[in-house]
């Protein structure tokens, strides 16, 4: 498993503070999967109901807060896959 996924695990489920009401998987070029669902973040992946793809760098951006999913979304840089809603949902929690 790679650093970043790993990285990502963690900053994610300190962002999420228990869960998310829904399932996502983020898919990092080069890197690997990350699932998030009502039991938190983890490395892997599972069926999901929206899957948002983008390279290592924009991902850590959106993480760090350095960039606004939203933004990378309408850039191109983030591509969704699934329900828009949810994935909305998601972008507002890691804001």
């Amino acid at each position: 498993m790679s650093d970043v996924i790993d990285a990502a695990v963690k900053a994610l489920n300190d962002k999420m503070e228990g869960g998310f009401d829904g399932t996502a998987m983020f898919s990092i070029e080069g890197e690997g999967n990350i699932t998030i669902d009502a039991d938190g973040a983890r490395a892997g992946d599972s069926d999901a109901e929206v899957t948002l793809n983008a390279d290592a760098e924009t991902f850590q951006a959106i993480l760090s807060g350095d960039m606004n999913a939203t933004s990378a979304f309408m850039t191109g840089k983030l591509s969704v896959d699934g329900d828009m809603g949810l994935a909305m949902k998601l972008a507002a929690v890691l804001a």
